[in-house]
């Protein structure tokens, strides 16, 4: 009961492919190298995506995004915190009249 049970691996079905051989090449050193030709140069890729021009307009309205999403989260932030706080405070408040209910309990026995 107390021992766990370990399944089985289960063993691999069809054709099973051996490691790839890695044969070691030799280097001779002294022997010198001629260096390639140097080939054409590659035609520059243009690009299909719009360029991003900032203006001063696009540049304000960036800040003034920027600004409200900080402004909600904050917001968001500060009430779930205040919500927090009211809930500690209310639990606070009915342990305390809780121990008072049970403490004159006691003493009228």
């Amino acid at each position: 009961m107390f021992r766990p049970k370990l399944p089985t691996m289960p063993q691999p079905t069809g054709i099973v492919t051996p490691p790839a051989v890695i044969e070691p090449t030799t280097i001779t050193p002294g022997t010198p190298s001629t260096p390639p030709a140097p080939a054409a140069p590659a035609p520059v890729p243009t690009s299909t995506r719009p360029t991003v021009q900032l203006t001063p307009g696009t540049a304000l309205a960036l800040v003034g995004g920027g600004t409200a999403v900080v402004l909600v989260v904050g917001a968001v932030l500060v009430s779930v915190l205040l919500a927090v706080a009211i809930t500690g405070a209310s639990v606070a408040v009915c342990a305390v009249v809780l121990r008072s209910l049970r403490a004159s309990d006691t003493r009228r026995r």
